[in-house]
């Protein structure tokens, strides 16, 4: 089958290939992939910046697609359910921390951007009704990690004022409509005016461009300060972000792209009470939760560009650029 593999032996850093899978497992289906979507997880392999590289391993963790073969094992039943996948496994028994031996496919296992994937079958679910199969494939991993930011982490409450960094990205368009849906009062920040605009037509309450020395004094002006803030950069982010938290108030992180802060207001932490909370991914009780919010309030991803599996070097190179508005989607079969 025909499928973008990892090869940083090439410039690009990707290649085009034919794969053989191996045998069906018992316990495992075989999906037909039709949609699959990118993250920066996928980028950051194809650089070489993720742990535990190998080189001929299928990339790409979100997709959608139907199931064509199921193992001895598997209720037939499965059988040309239409589908999507949590890419996560191995989360552990603790289900406030994934386990030493979590791992997401994509890498170190063979990922979705390949006409097919084999997974185990407690890693399907059915792919919610209102959405097709480029909106599906663009849920699983940036969806489910908004979803436990925002509810298991950040306890978010509809009477909540948000804000909600960097969007453009795919966790962060998660963490607007989920916010939004509901019915939390949401803010975001952005570099890129024709982002801001969208957040303003989604229906949120403002927007601030962090490239201003003095957005946090106006944010504090315009909002009185936020209960939640979700973001992915920190660095030396951080104190500004600690700024406009309201006493009492979260500040939950998914990544740090700005690397560690140099230094933050550790005193007025403790003073005001803000907790600063971790957040990746999501355990299964999450990615659950996420399908049933989703499905309830027909979230619709938002989707910036679709490419056919041949452009999949223009896809990479777009998540690169990191200009994106939306989930990157890759279209593997018609």
């Amino acid at each position: 089958m025909k499928a973008i593999i990892l090869n940083r032996t090439l410039p690009e850093g990707i290649e085009t290939a034919d794969i053989r899978l191996e045998a069906l497992a018992p316990d495992e289906v075989k999906i037909q992939i039709k949609s699959a979507a990118l993250n920066h997880r996928d980028e950051w392999c194809r650089q070489g910046k993720y742990a535990n590289l190998r080189d001929g391993i299928i990339l790409g963790s979100d997709a959608a697609g139907i199931v064509v073969e199921a193992g001895q094992e598997v209720d037939a039943s499965w059988l040309g359910k239409e589908v999507i996948i949590n890419p996560a496994s191995d989360w552990g028994e603790n289900e406030y921390v994934q386990s030493k031996t979590f791992k997401i496919i994509g890498m170190p296992d063979h990922g979705t951007l390949g006409e097919y994937i084999q997974v185990k079958s407690d890693r399907i679910h059915l792919k919610p009704d209102h959405l097709n199969w480029d909106e599906a494939a663009a849920l699983p991993l940036g969806a489910v990690t908004a979803y436990r930011a925002l509810f298991r982490q950040g306890e978010i409450q509809s009477t909540d004022n948000v804000l909600v960094t960097g969007f453009g990205g795919g966790v962060a368009q998660f963490g607007v409509q989920f916010a939004l849906s509901l019915g939390a009062q949401v803010y975001i920040s952005s570099s890129s005016e024709e982002k801001m605009q969208k957040a303003l037509n989604l229906g949120c309450s403002g927007a601030f461009d962090y490239r201003e020395e003095n957005w946090a004094e106006k944010a504090l002006a315009d909002t009185g300060g936020f209960d939640l803030i979700l973001d992915s950069a920190m660095g030396d982010t951080l104190n500004n972000l600690i700024k406009v938290t309201k006493p009492g108030g979260r500040i939950v992180f998914y990544g740090a792209t700005r690397g560690n802060a140099s230094g933050f207001e550790s005193r007025r932490i403790f003073w005001n009470q803000i907790k600063l909370i971790g957040s990746t991914m999501g355990n299964d009780e999450d990615f659950d939760g996420m399908l049933s919010f989703v499905s309830k309030k027909k979230i619709v991803p938002i989707i910036d560009q679709i490419f056919n599996l041949d452009d999949s070097v223009k896809a990479f190179e777009k998540m690169k650029e990191g200009k994106q508005m939306g989930k990157i989607v890759i279209r593997v079969t018609q």
